[in-house]
């Protein structure tokens, strides 16, 4: 079985809100847990607006790399929690996104969160004037460029899921005037890295194979 080491109850609280976020967007919510480095730990998510969700905290998880339920690992962490947890049975099957590699990341811009909030902002009262047969927004809508962001020869088109993702994690605080919104870019995926956590998309869809 799984086992879950965190140390520090802050960084337990710090997960704790992070997974519960998860959970409110999509209540079947799978979380893969993987070490990027010895002694820290990330945890990551899809939403429903097609966009990966992490965070990362100082502690261990055995195996090295796992997925469990995400209803199941907040339970852990908030109804007894403590420093070793048990986060669940193996949900690994239930994991069907890529990860982009650890490496390879290159800085483009940072933005005030403030400009980012409220983009994201609008973009929900948007939205909820606009709601798909699904109960989310139209991905017309979703796909929107909302923020083109260009550092040295890249140029980042950041599409309006994004700052939904944002938003529903809750990451960004808009009451903090000097917060930013870090911009970092690979040749195939986007990340956007705010105070409470970071949204990750790849930046071109994948070709389908023709067989």
């Amino acid at each position: 079985m799984p086992e879950l080491r965190i140390p520090d109850a802050a960084d337990r609280e710090t997960l704790g809100a992070f997974i519960a976020r998860a959970v409110r967007l999509d209540g079947n919510a799978v979380v893969r847990l993987r070490m990027r480095s010895p002694g820290i730990l990330e945890a990551w998510s899809m939403t429903p607006f097609d966009v990966l969700v992490t965070r990362a905290v100082e502690g261990e998880v055995t195996p090295a790399d796992v997925t469990v339920s995400g209803s199941e690992l907040l339970a852990a962490l908030t109804v007894t929690p403590g420093e070793r947890m048990d986060p669940g049975p193996p949900r690994d099957l239930l994991w069907r996104s890529e990860l982009p590699a650890a490496t390879g990341w290159r800085q483009v811009d940072t933005l005030p969160a403030t400009v980012v909030s409220d983009l994201a902002d609008q973009g929900v009262a948007l939205a909820r004037e606009n709601v798909g047969p699904h109960g989310t927004p139209p991905a017309s809508l979703m796909d929107q460029t909302v923020l083109t962001v260009t550092g040295g020869e890249l140029e980042i088109k950041v599409p309006m899921r994004c700052l939904f993702a944002l938003s529903g994690m809750g990451f960004v605080d808009s009451s903090l005037t000097d917060d930013v919104v870090r911009v970092t870019a690979t040749d195939a995926w986007l990340r956007l890295d705010a105070r409470y956590g970071a949204v990750v998309r790849r930046r071109h869809a994948l070709l389908p194979l023709l067989l």
